[in-house]
């Protein structure tokens, strides 16, 4: 299992915009540069990529949620 941790505090979003699908759901397939969500500071919109080729088991953030760096966001497996 890997996991996918935030590198930054902000805000977390699962989808690019309120209007779309989410980026992955529980059971997506990922590759390392497949992007998982953004983490929004300031603004600024950071792409969080999965770093590992796999299957998302578990979205561990809410959406919209505050996370600060090292909390856990996905476990890929």
């Amino acid at each position: 299992m890997h996991e996918v941790i935030s590198p930054i505090p902000g805000t977390f979003y699962r989808k690019p915009n309120p209007d779309a699908a989410p980026f992955v759901e529980v059971g997506s397939q990922v590759e390392p540069d497949t992007t998982l969500c953004l983490v929004e500071v300031m603004k600024t919109f950071n792409e969080i990529k999965a770093g590992v080729a796999g299957k998302i088991i578990e979205i561990k953030a809410e959406n919209e949620q505050f996370v600060n760096p090292g909390d856990v966001l996905f476990v890929v497996g």
